[in-house]
């Protein structure tokens, strides 16, 4: 599947939860990253991210988190909004996004990283507005001790507080990226089990970029596959023609990025023409770019 086209998952006759359309978006002074992507996802979708490391899962979903700017409020919306531009969708709560980083929005600051002497209960009980029976089921859902000091425990128990924070209002649109990495198996599967009922029960809409894909073949709804910024594959996970053979998405994962692999191999071996070394956009100072990589 190419770039040409909307790329659409779900029912059609539902409106879209997250669309992109024809969006340019490059770190200057490099080639884009994406050019003319297009994806459209609809409410209940499981949606993996897939693709090799640099291939522009984190770029993407910070776009759809409205962390980057791409031209034109048209070009990303999230729940019929501009992702960027509209700044109540990130404030309510109906977008939510986890990534590595490990930080807490102050509003005189922004987002600051947390690595002082906080206690479990103060950072948990300090986010305002939350629903206490939804509170309590995420505290115990990640076996989360309250007493725990944030300076003192790993990486596991410190992302446990992070996702708790961050789903204690309930979303409509959520973004993940690689945040089970550091999570046991056991609170892996029962964390992926609460996102199953979120979009089962509220049609909430989850993409998830990882590279863990134990127990993902019957949790997934939808798969996306992405390559240097380009939508190879973009299909619902049932019709997947390699899945109704091995019925292993590990294995078929690594079957693409093995030949994507050889593939760039071979192209190495071939020397670039001009038209290759060169951007097709050029470098205006007006598209969109790491000049235009904002943060809120």
């Amino acid at each position: 599947m190419g770039n040409g086209g909307v790329e659409e998952m779900g029912d059609a006759t539902k409106k879209e939860s997250i669309r992109v359309l024809a969006m340019q978006f490059a770190y200057d002074p490099q080639a884009p990253l994406f050019a003319d992507f297009n994806l459209s996802v609809f409410p209940g979708s499981r949606c993996l991210l897939i693709g090799a490391n640099g291939s522009g899962k984190t770029t993407l979903l910070k776009i759809l988190a409205g962390k980057h700017m791409v031209g034109g409020q048209e070009v990303v919306r999230v729940l019929g909004r501009s992702v960027f531009h509209d700044t109540q969708l990130v404030c309510s709560g109906d977008l939510a996004y986890l990534g590595g980083s490990w930080s807490k929005t102050v509003g005189s600051a922004g987002e600051i990283p947390l690595q002082g002497d906080f206690s479990a209960e103060h950072m948990i009980f300090g986010v305002e507005g939350a629903d206490p029976v939804r509170r309590d089921k995420l505290i115990d859902l990640l076996d989360i001790n309250l007493q725990w000091r944030m300076h003192k425990v790993s990486d596991g128990q410190r992302r446990r507080v992070q996702i708790c924070m961050g789903l204690l209002h309930p979303f409509k649109v959520l973004l993940l990226d690689e945040v089970t990495v550091d999570l046991d198996v056991v609170t892996r599967l029962d964390f992926l089990d609460f996102l199953k009922e979120e979009c089962d029960e509220r049609g909430a809409t989850i993409v998830y970029a990882t590279h863990i894909f134990d127990g993902l073949e019957t949790w997934a709804t939808h798969l996306v596959y992405i390559q240097d910024g380009e939508l190879k594959r973009t299909r619902e996970i049932t019709q997947v023609d390699e899945l109704k053979h091995s019925g292993n998405l590990h294995s078929t994962v690594e079957s693409w990025l093995r030949l994507e692999t050889k593939l760039e191999k071979k192209k190495k071996t071939i020397p670039p023409t001009q038209s290759q070394k060169t951007s097709p956009y050029g470098f205006s100072p007006f598209s969109s770019s790491r000049h235009m990589a904002y943060y809120r």
